[in-house]
């Protein structure tokens, strides 16, 4: 630290007998660009909502779907955004995981525990909290399989043995009922993961269901100021409706998010919404095929 401050000096002393072009120059080699620092502000909240197959043009400029547009057109929208794989669990294990680990729907976390390195993994170690919200689930804690409209597959976290082996983590796996009350309470965790129902997720109802769902559960978030000003939410589709392509919506939704922005990068990878969640929340590692994300 010395030796800089030392060569800091040095060089400002010498830029003052310097034409102030070349002041001007040294001046921006000298000192990092506070905008390529701040590509990713740290936040206090991250929450991810996840829908169900189907396709991006299905989705977006749809009128079966006019809060998720509503929300697209005013924050910002990932235009060349595809998930991994076919069917669904694959791309759930990528967004916890970074690697999709198994296409087999029928696994439960009984049969299937996963030990690879995950999400939870870092946020606990990085001293964040975190819990999954599933609607339906049939009770806080709750490892088994499908019951009524939840769907296991559509929630890796029950998979994880960094949950089913922790008597403290497994806890975090708590019914959507209790997403109303922590956000009233001012008590949403770090990092949220949101399931809800297979009706709801537009998986075996329409998409009009699914984006009334939306307004109704959602929408109180959106409009939490707080939230906004220290959270991000994304909300996005696990796969399109089966094809090669497998291009999804993808949506930003915050007050630190560029105002109607789309973006035409291509994102090939749910690792690059796992690596975006963590280095929104401050934690300095990345998981599987997010380090590369």
């Amino acid at each position: 630290m010395d030796s800089q401050i030392g060569l800091r000096k040095l060089f400002l002393g010498r830029i003052q007998a310097m034409p102030m072009l070349w002041a001007l120059l040294f001046f921006i080699l000298l000192v990092p660009s506070q905008a390529a620092q701040a590509a990713v502000p740290t936040l206090q909240h991250v929450v991810i909502v996840l829908e169900e197959n189907t396709d991006y043009s299905s989705v977006i400029g749809s009128s079966s779907m006019p809060y998720y547009n509503s929300l697209a057109n005013t924050y910002a929208l990932a235009t060349n955004y595809h998930a991994n794989t076919h069917p669904s669990i694959g791309n759930y294990f990528m967004l916890a995981t970074g690697q999709i680990l198994s296409n087999d729907d029928s696994l439960d976390p009984s049969t299937f525990p996963v030990s690879v390195d995950n999400v939870v993994r870092h946020l606990v170690a990085a001293g964040k909290t975190w819990k999954s919200y599933a609607e339906g689930l049939p009770s806080v804690g709750y490892t088994g399989g499908d019951s009524g409209n939840y769907a296991v597959r559509h929630n890796p976290f029950p998979y994880l043995t960094d949950v089913q082996n922790s008597a403290t983590q497994v806890q975090n796996l708590v019914p959507f009922t209790q997403f109303a009350t922590d956000l009233a309470n001012n008590n949403l965790p770090n990092y949220s993961f949101v399931v809800p129902d297979v009706c709801n997720d537009a998986h075996d109802c329409s998409l009009t269901v699914a984006d009334n769902w939306l307004k109704t559960n959602i929408d109180p978030l959106v409009k939490n100021a707080s939230f906004m000003q220290n959270g991000l939410l994304l909300i996005l589709f696990d796969e399109d409706s089966g094809s090669s392509n497998n291009q999804i919506a993808w949506i930003a939704v915050g007050n630190q998010v560029k105002p109607a922005y789309k973006s035409t990068t291509n994102y090939p990878s749910h690792a690059s919404t796992l690596r975006l969640s963590l280095d929104a929340l401050g934690v300095n590692s990345a998981v599987g095929g997010a380090a590369s994300a």
